[in-house]
């Protein structure tokens, strides 16, 4: 039941953070892409806003073996860059940059931007649900 209630007040808490900060409105991602044109920095304060913190988490999780709620703390994943990486950081940035969501504000988007939110959300979901099958037929 702890792990229940952690989990609905940290998806509450990111999605107010999401709201907040404005990350459900495509434009102002897409703005803050839009370097050579009409650049909004927002995004890189709602970044340095998430990142400040963690470094500060990481810190902490890796003197701990098991999280707060008694949970085993995985182990850190290899830091090596392969092609998946690469070929799926492409693939994110692209889809972010052309349609200025990501996985979290598309859930967010999918209730406030109307039919294209709910559009882009069920493309999205495709997407990872085809990823593993497309993945072993191209190795």
């Amino acid at each position: 039941m702890a792990r229940l209630f952690a989990a609905a007040l940290s998806g509450a808490l990111f999605g107010a953070g999401l709201l907040v900060s404005g990350m459900v409105d495509t434009a102002k991602v897409q703005g803050f892409l839009d370097v050579f044109g009409r650049w909004d920095p927002t995004l890189a304060f709602v970044m340095g806003g998430a990142i400040v913190p963690m470094v500060f988490a990481w810190r902490m999780a890796e003197r701990r073996k098991t999280a707060l709620l008694g949970t085993p703390i995985p182990p850190k994943p290899a830091q090596k860059l392969d092609r998946n990486l690469i070929l799926g950081s492409l693939l994110f940035g692209a889809g972010w940059g052309l349609v200025g969501l990501c996985p979290g504000p598309a859930l967010a988007a999918a209730f406030l931007n109307g039919i294209s939110g709910v559009v882009f959300l069920v493309a999205m979901l495709a997407a990872m649900v085809a990823t593993p099958a497309l993945r072993r037929a191209l190795t």
